[in-house]
């Protein structure tokens, strides 16, 4: 079994990426949404900005694959930068139609295409054109727009286009996130479906995987071959080296400092000026997994300031190791 890292906009950047990678258990990391449209053929430095490891063959630091991810709907312009991204070594190619964000839908990307398998079915024959087969074609996509049964003709519609492979995650885009909405025995149809019809192909299933029971649950019900997790990874970032059997969750005290080296890996990245609104952001994701964050994160939720915000949180680590919790709290509200 695989796992992958999903691509959580405005989230799993380069500087994620390298950290989690870092930590082991992933196999594969898909990037952001690099959006293309207007027949537009986007100059190579677009990808790099967006993929900075391409620059190393493809690989993070700690040497797992990364795959650029495309969103749009005009079928010639997805296919002319996915051979693009090919060409300046990313490994595959895979195909946005999950984002449920408004201002992407209403530009024509992303999960409104869930409602035009014929659309799809033309921009994935394209981009198969340009992609050689030895190098993945993946689609991201949701159970569907409002009704989790259109999945069958939209995985139809990918499957027949010429992909590889199908990342599914068990929610229709007006479920959005609600927990209770996941509906992961849609992919165990899904696979039972193809299986019939004799057609041997590879689904990972993504969506409410927080945990390593999460994880065992979703292989069970789902029946996929792979998994994908994106804000469980945030908020236990050792989750993939906990589901692949590789090691214990981190301790409080090892997020803390994971989090002061993400200032490093940002400032070394050209993005330190992000740094405090991307720590409060992780540590609120954190709250799920850490019950501790709560005593790091109301503390330091007003502070704007990189320095300061690193300044803080050094400050609260040596109080963490000190047993000086508590007074750390009180010098900041002072």
């Amino acid at each position: 079994m695989r796992i992958v890292l999903a691509p959580l906009e405005g989230v799993m950047d380069h500087t994620v990426r390298e950290l989690l990678t870092g930590l082991g258990g992933y196999d594969l990391c898909i990037t952001e949404f690099l959006r293309v449209s207007n027949n537009q053929l986007l100059p190579p430095r677009t990808f790099y900005q967006l993929a900075p490891e391409l620059e190393n063959n493809g690989f993070t630091p700690s040497g797992v694959p990364v795959r650029m991810q495309l969103l749009g709907s005009q079928p010639n312009t997805l296919a002319m930068n996915a051979q693009r991204a090919i060409e300046l070594g990313s490994h595959g190619i895979d195909l946005n139609l999950g984002c449920p964000a408004k201002t992407v839908n209403k530009s024509k990307g992303g999960a409104t295409l869930l409602k035009e398998p014929q659309l799809i079915s033309d921009a994935v024959t394209a981009m198969r054109a340009v992609v050689p087969n030895d190098k993945t074609l993946s689609v991201k996509i949701r159970l569907g727009w409002d009704d989790p049964s259109c999945v069958h003709e939209i995985v139809d519609a990918i499957v027949q286009a010429g992909a590889d492979e199908i990342t599914i995650h068990a929610r229709t885009k007006e479920d959005g996130y609600k927990a209770d909405a996941i509906k992961w025995h849609y992919i165990a149809q899904v696979k039972e479906r193809l299986a019939r019809e004799d057609k041997h192909f590879s689904i990972i299933a993504n969506g409410e995987i927080w945990t390593l029971a999460d994880a065992i649950n979703c292989r069970k019900v789902s029946s996929c071959d792979d998994l994908m997790i994106g804000r469980g990874a945030l908020a236990t970032p050792n989750l993939a080296a906990v589901i692949a059997g590789i090691s214990d969750k981190m301790s409080w005290q090892g997020v803390v400092e994971m989090i002061l080296n993400y200032r490093k890996v940002q400032v070394i990245g050209s993005k330190g000026h992000h740094y405090s609104s991307r720590a409060k952001q992780w540590l609120s994701q954190m709250r799920q997994s850490y019950p501790e964050a709560n005593e790091l994160f109301m503390p330091i939720r007003r502070i704007k300031k990189s320095d300061d915000m690193q300044v803080a949180i050094e400050g609260y680590l040596e109080a963490l190791v000190t047993n000086k919790v508590s007074e750390w709290q009180r010098s900041l509200e002072s």
